[in-house]
């Protein structure tokens, strides 16, 4: 019996910090001085040569999806990436997310570009995986259809720990 209960507890401190560690969610204050919450980016796509990372950025307002492109242009270029994001979702329906921000960060060597989901589409965001995304960010490696293979819950799940704290207040 105590044989299996040590197990058991073996068992529960391997599985238990991996399930919390999905729900780390840090933050940080912008130069405005609001207080942005984020997660660390899931890779989505990735080559040899270029990758795509993704994750969600909240102001506890808004809802935005930051796409990291490695490569990416110098900021002249980079700054001229106004295209909307369509993103797919495993209900067959499509989202069109409007362009909000292009930033560069640390040093300008992370390019992030900041798409706000409408409001209406969140709960179907935090429902359904992300199967396909039609990016057009002129002056990278990025402009066609991505069909993700990797992290396709990410969207979902890091939505769904932003609602889980909001409901824990």
């Amino acid at each position: 019996m105590k044989n299996k209960n040590f197990l058991i507890l073996v068992v529960l401190l391997i599985v238990c910090p991996k399930i919390v560690a999905q729900c780390d969610i840090k933050n940080k204050l912008l130069a405005d001085g609001t207080m942005v919450y984020y997660f660390d980016p899931a890779v989505f796509y990735t080559t040899k040569s270029k990758s795509l990372k993704i994750n969600i950025v909240t102001d506890k307002e808004h809802y935005f999806i930051a796409l990291q492109p490695t490569p990416f242009p110098a900021k002249g270029e980079g700054k001229k990436i106004k295209d909307d994001l369509v993103v797919h979702l495993s209900n067959q329906k499509s989202y069109k997310l409007s362009h909000y921000d292009t930033q560069y960060m640390r040093n300008d060597s992370i390019m992030q570009v900041l798409y706000l989901m409408d409001e209406k589409d969140v709960e179907a965001f935090s429902k359904f995986e992300a199967v396909v995304a039609e990016i057009n960010m002129k002056g990278t490696e990025f402009v066609r259809d991505y069909n993700f293979k990797l992290h396709k819950d990410a969207i979902m799940k890091q939505l769904n720990c932003f609602v889980k704290k909001e409901e824990e207040k």
